[in-house]
């Protein structure tokens, strides 16, 4: 099934999930088993041998995200930053160089500046909404990839995909987008002259805050092949009921991203008319310096929310100490409303240095709640 042929929400639903042949079941069995009986030596039936290497519940997943992104090939791992990691290993050597968002994920940040350096790749932070930033920082023949997220995490800014896409191609290098805050359903980087795309499937794609994975999505054969390969190798694999939760939450993705996207607006409006906020950072917004950008390669402007406190970092921690429906807890995505201090909690890894965000930032993952309720919450927690 492919983009072509039906839409977002039939393939969400029905890509890799065709009806059990044996049984009839209409959902796909998970297949929880580590190794295959053979027919001959030399021959696994269908393929399949071990369950790193392959995995009939992992495939059917892998399939779904493949026609979802409009990519080629989709690969499902144990986490987003597994997937990350396979990633950098497989299309990059000791000595090559990378250009970072210089607000990315703190995660990802500790990728590059503690794991990745070490094995001697090379990157540079920069704006990546500034495009002669962005020229400024490549080094021909050198930089191998432009990484990208739009909406970043957590400042959201926005990235222009196709202008990104059009400079990595002119140096004979990759853009990489981290597709996590806008889900498939929101933006689709592929269509956009994207080479990969990079999820933590734990966010919007499972949507429950019930299982942990991460994919990576690809725009050709050839690469995806090369990522399989170090897939297998490496070995960060999604387990089958893991494969199967995500598949779970993929199939009503879309209806769930309209909910988040409705809820967020309505609390971005409460949020900039309150006294105790001194700045709300959403795309959505026509005062967003990415606005414009964002409305032209987004369906809407997504569930995620930040904004700074006013009274600095002893407000902002006030807030989130303070919220009843919101949950103070990391990650975001799920169907539950989540508030945290950024600076403290998912970028902690990124104090001191260029990447460090404001002390005064609070991040929201607005769920589906109703949202009456929420602005309540918000309400009390902010005084």
């Amino acid at each position: 099934m492919t983009a072509n042929d039906y839409g977002f929400d039939t393939l969400a639903i029905h890509a890799g999930q065709d009806p059990d042949p044996r049984t009839g079941a209409v959902v796909p069995p998970i297949y929880q088993t580590s190794t295959y009986a053979q027919d001959a030596v030399g021959a696994p039936r269908l393929g399949y041998e071990y369950s790193r290497s392959g995995n009939p519940t992992r495939d059917a997943l892998q399939e779904c995200l493949a026609a979802i992104e409009g990519g080629r090939r989709g690969l499902a791992f144990a986490s987003g930053l597994a997937a990350e990691d396979t990633l950098l290993r497989a299309v990059c050597r000791p000595g090559d160089h990378v250009v970072i968002p210089d607000d990315a994920y703190g995660g990802t940040y500790r990728l590059f500046a503690k794991v990745a350096e070490n094995w001697g790749l090379d990157w540079t932070a920069v704006a990546l909404d500034d495009l002669d930033q962005v020229r400024a920082a490549f080094r021909p023949g050198v930089t191998k990839l432009i990484w990208a997220e739009t909406p970043t995490n957590p400042l959201l800014n926005i990235a222009d995909i196709a202008a990104l896409a059009g400079l990595a191609h002119e140096y004979d290098a990759m853009l990489v987008v981290d597709n996590t805050f806008a889900s498939p359903y929101l933006q689709q980087p592929l269509s956009l002259g994207a080479d990969v795309i990079v999820h933590s499937t734990t966010k919007y794609l499972g949507g429950h805050s019930d299982v942990v994975g991460g994919a990576l999505v690809t725009a050709n054969d050839e690469l995806g092949e090369q990522l399989a390969f170090h897939q297998n190798a490496m070995g960060a694999v999604n387990g089958p009921f893991d494969a199967w939760l995500t598949l779970r939450g993929i199939k009503t993705l879309g209806v769930r991203m309209e909910r988040h996207c409705d809820n967020a607006e309505r609390i971005v409006g409460f949020l900039r008319e309150h006294p105790a906020v001194t700045e709300v950072l959403y795309p959505g917004l026509e005062t967003h310096p990415g606005h414009e950008v964002a409305a032209k390669q987004m369906q809407r402007f997504g569930g995620m929310v930040s904004f700074r406190a006013a009274g600095g970092q002893e407000k902002a921690i006030d807030v989130c100490n303070r919220t009843k429906l919101f949950v103070l807890a990391e990650s975001l995505g799920g169907i539950e409303s989540l508030i945290e201090h950024p600076g403290q909690m998912t970028h902690l890894s990124a104090a001191g240095s260029a990447l460090e965000v404001p002390a005064d930032l609070v991040r929201l993952s607005v769920g589906i709640e109703t949202v009456d309720d929420l602005l309540a919450d918000l309400e009390q927690a902010l005084g």
